[in-house]
């Protein structure tokens, strides 16, 4: 998996822009941050909500690890010469869910790509999203 391949996907959800952050390349939904590509390009961050992020630790120990900010774990470092392309999709999508407004969301969540995503992600924080 490269870059490319995490930038064609987050822009492809709803509203999300792609915009410098210090020196790092990141992917907003209305000014906030869903996901980071650091200089070197190796490897993503994406925010995901915390049952997310350790079903992804147990489900792919080899490609993904905690990304910490001082003693906090702030979400997810994704080594993407190793990624599968269908685990980082899905978790960039948790991570835009988790950021986007409330109705943005619901409506995403109503289309047919929506749908597929949440198939494949099957998670609470998901169908909390559905619920509000």
């Amino acid at each position: 998996m490269n870059v490319a391949q995490v930038r064609r996907h987050a822009l492809s959800l709803p509203e999300a822009t792609e915009e410098p952050h210090f020196d790092y390349t990141s992917f907003r939904i209305r000014g906030k941050i869903f996901a980071t590509v650091p200089p070197e390009g190796e490897h993503v961050h994406i925010f995901v909500a915390d049952e997310e992020r350790d079903a992804a630790l147990e489900a792919h120990p080899g490609f993904i690890e905690k990304l910490m900010w001082g003693a906090s774990v702030v979400g997810l470092r994704v080594f993407l010469a190793d990624a599968e392309l269908e685990a980082v999709t899905k978790l960039l999508t948790q991570a835009w869910l988790r950021k986007a407004p409330k109705r943005l969301a619901t409506a995403f969540q109503n289309t047919a790509a929506g749908a597929q995503g949440l198939k494949r992600s099957g998670t609470r924080s998901d169908q909390r999203t559905r619920r509000k």
